[in-house]
C-alpha cells in the first residue's frame, strides 16, 4: 500500500542538531581552528577590560608603568581584530562548503526519491526547501557550532581564574554564564520555535502559490480570476507577515531580557564580592579582578543568547532539509539484480492502492515484440497508474510485473531504464535546443538519427520550418511550443531511445485527427522492433492495436 504523502514524526531539536553536526565531517579541523581563534580573540577582549582595572589599582598605589600598560592593551586590541577575522573566515569557509555539499546531497536524494515521491510534493515548497531553507543553515554552521564551543572553553577559563580568587565567586560566574548562555536561549526558543517552524511552512506554501500563478496566468486572465488569485497570494503573504512579526517581537523581548539578566548577574557578583570582602575572605584586588573578568566575558554568551530565536528558524529549516535527506525512496534501485533485455512484458494479478484508495485489482496483461496492446478506459480508471507500475515507479501490492519472465523487482534498474521507454501525457522539455531535448533519449545520437526519430514522430517538418531548425531553443517547460508539438517531441525522444518496450500514455491527446493518424502510422512502423503498450481514452488512437483491454474501476476485461 502506498500513500500520496508520507507522514513523518516531527524531528526534535536535539535530533536535528545531531544530524546537522554529522554533516560537518572532514571540516572539523577547520572548525577547531575557528574555535581556537575565537577563544583567543575573547581572551584579548576581556584582557583589555581587566588590564584597565588593574592599571587603575596600580595607579592608586603609585606602581603603574603607563607606557607598558598602553602597549599591551594596544596589542590586545589589534590581536582581537585579527583573531576575529580569522574566526569568521574559518566559519564561513565551513558554512559555504557545507551548503554546497548539502545541495549536492539534496539533489542526490531527489534523484533517489524520483519519480514516485516527487509526484506527491508541492513544487513551490520543494524550491523553498532547496533555496531558502538551505541558506538558513549558514546561520547554524557559521554562527552556532563554533560560538557554542568557544563559549564553553572560554567560560571554563574565566571560571577557573575567578575561582582562584574565591570558590563562591566561581559559582556566581558559572550561574551567570548558564543563565545568559543556556537558560535564556532555551526559554525564548521554546516560545518562538513553533512560530518559526510555521513560518518555514508558510514560505513554502506561498512559493507554491506564486509558482502556480505564474504558470497559469493565461488561464487566470481568460476566466477573469486574476484578482481572486492575487487575493489568495495577499492572504498568504499577510499570514506569513503576521507570523514573522511575532517572531521579531519575541526576538526583541529576548534581547531585553538578556540585557536585564547581564545587569543582574553583574550586580550579584558585586554583592557577593562585597560580602566576602567585608568578612575578609578576599582582598580588594581579588574582588575587582573577579568583577572585571565577569563584566568583560559575557560576549560569547550574549552570542548564544541571541541564537535563541534565530536558531529556532534555522533548526526548523534544518529539520526539513534533514527529513528530505533521510527520506527513503518508495522504490529502491536494483544494482545486483538480473540484466534482461526487456523484450517481453507481463502483468500478473496486479493489485495496487494509494493509501486506502484501491486503484488496481487483479490486472493481467502480456505483450511481446511485434505486438501492440491497447488499454482503453475513462480518465481515473487506473490506466496511467498501471504504466507507472510497469516502469516500477512504485512496487505492486499484489501479483507481479515481469520482463522476460523475471520479476521487475529483481531486474537491474539500469537494464529496465535502458530497455523500456515511457512517454507520459505531459512531456517535459528543458530550456535548451530542440536537438538537445530530443537527444535526451540517446545522448550520443547523430544528427541523422535525431532527424529520423523526429520524422517518425511527424515533427520534422515543423522543426525544419523554424528559423534555427533543430537549434531552436524551447522556453522553460517548452512554453514556446503547443501541447501537440511537445507531445510529438516526447515521442521522437522515445523513438530515439531504441528500447525494446514502448509505453505510451495518451500519446495523441493533444493532437488533431491528421497528426494522430501520422503518429499511429509511426507506431506501426516501429512495432516490428518493439513491444508497444498504448493507453488512451480515445478509441481512434487504438485502431492499430492487436488487442484492446477495457479498463474500468481498476479492472481489465
Amino acid at each position: 500500500m502506498r500513500t500520496t504523502d508520507q507522514a513523518k514524526p516531527k524531528m526534535s531539536a536535539a535530533a536535528t542538531v545531531a544530524k546537522l553536526l554529522g554533516l560537518v565531517g572532514p571540516l572539523w579541523p577547520v572548525m577547531a581552528v575557528a574555535v581556537v581563534l575565537g577563544v583567543a580573540g575573547h581572551v584579548c577582549a576581556t584582557a583589555i577590560t581587566v588590564l584597565g582595572g588593574w592599571g587603575i589599582m596600580r595607579a592608586l598605589d603609585g606602581t603603574l608603568v603607563l607606557p607598558a600598560l598602553i602597549g599591551v592593551m594596544v596589542v590586545c586590541a589589534a590581536a582581537r581584530g585579527i583573531l576575529r577575522y580569522g574566526e569568521q573566515a574559518s566559519n564561513h569557509f565551513i558554512a559555504f562548503k557545507l551548503l554546497a555539499l548539502i545541495r549536492d546531497r539534496l539533489f542526490g536524494a531527489l534523484r533517489r526519491l524520483a519519480p514516485a515521491r516527487l509526484e506527491c510534493r508541492e513544487k513551490g515548497d520543494l524550491i523553498a526547501l532547496i533555496t531558502q531553507d538551505v541558506e538558513l543553515l549558514e546561520v547554524f554552521f557559521a554562527h552556532t557550532i563554533s560560538p557554542v564551543l568557544i563559549a564553553v572553553l572560554f567560560g571554563a577559563g574565566c571560571i577557573t581564574l575567578i575561582g582562584a580568587q574565591h570558590p563562591l565567586l566561581a559559582a556566581v560566574a558559572l550561574a551567570s554564564y548558564l543563565a545568559i548562555g543556556v537558560i535564556l536561549p532555551l526559554v525564548t526558543g521554546r516560545f518562538v520555535r513553533s512560530a518559526a517552524s510555521g513560518l518555514r511552512g508558510q514560505a513554502g506554501e506561498l512559493g507554491t502559490c506564486v509558482l502556480d500563478t505564474l504558470r497559469g496566468m493565461d488561464e487566470l486572465h481568460q476566466y477573469g480570476a486574476v484578482s481572486e488569485r492575487m487575493a489568495t497570494i495577499d492572504e498568504l503573504d499577510r499570514a506569513m507577515g503576521a507570523n514573522e512579526r511575532r517572531v521579531k517581537r519575541m526576538t526583541g523581548v529576548s534581547s531585553g531580557l538578556m540585557g536585564a539578566a547581564i545587569v543582574m548577574c553583574d550586580a550579584l557578583m558585586l554583592a557577593v564580592s562585597a560580602g566576602l570582602l567585608t568578612r575578609g575572605a578576599i582582598a580588594p584586588e581579588s574582588a575587582v579582578i573577579a568583577q572585571l573578568i565577569l563584566m568583560g566575558s559575557f560576549g560569547p554568551f550574549v552570542s548564544l543568547a541571541q541564537l535563541g530565536t534565530g536558531l529556532s528558524a534555522t533548526l526548523a529549516a534544518g529539520a526539513r532539509v534533514v527529513a528530505l535527506l533521510d527520506e527513503k525512496p518508495q522504490v529502491e534501485d536494483v544494482v545486483d539484480g538480473e540484466s534482461v533485455t526487456c523484450r517481453e512484458l507481463a502483468a500478473e494479478h496486479v493489485g495496487f492502492s494509494y493509501g486506502d484508495d484501491r486503484v488496481l485489482s487483479d490486472v493481467n496483461m502480456a505483450v511481446r515484440p511485434g505486438e501492440m496492446l491497447g488499454i482503453h478506459g475513462k480518465s481515473g480508471c487506473g490506466k496511467s497508474t498501471l504504466l507507472r507500475l510497469l516502469m516500477r515507479f512504485w512496487d505492486v501490492d499484489e501479483g507481479r510485473v515481469a520482463y522476460d519472465g523475471v520479476d521487475v523487482r529483481r531486474v537491474q534498474t539500469s537494464a529496465l531504464r535502458s530497455g523500456v521507454s515511457f512517454v507520459e501525457q505531459q512531456t517535459m522539455l528543458f530550456h535548451d535546443s530542440i536537438r538537445n531535448n530530443v537527444a535526451l533519449g540517446k545522448p550520443d545520437a547523430t544528427d541523422e538519427e535525431i532527424e529520423l526519430a523526429c520524422r517518425r514522430a511527424s515533427v520534422h517538418e515543423f522543426i525544419a520550418g523554424l528559423p534555427k531548425g533543430y537549434d531552436t531553443t524551447v522556453g522553460e517547460l517548452g512554453e514556446t511550443l503547443s501541447g501537440g508539438e511537445r507531445q510529438r517531441l516526447g515521442l521522437a525522444r522515445a523513438f530515439l531511445h531504441e528500447s525494446n518496450v514502448l509505453l505510451l500514455d495518451e500519446p495523441t491527446s493533444n493532437l488533431d485527427s491528421l497528426n494522430e493518424g501520422a503518429i499511429i502510422r509511426a507506431l506501426e512502423s516501429v512495432r516490428s522492433e518493439r513491444a508497444v503498450v498504448i493507453v488512451s481514452h480515445r478509441p481512434s488512437a487504438l485502431r492499430a492495436a492487436d488487442a484492446v483491454l477495457e479498463m474500468e474501476s481498476g479492472r481489465v476485461s
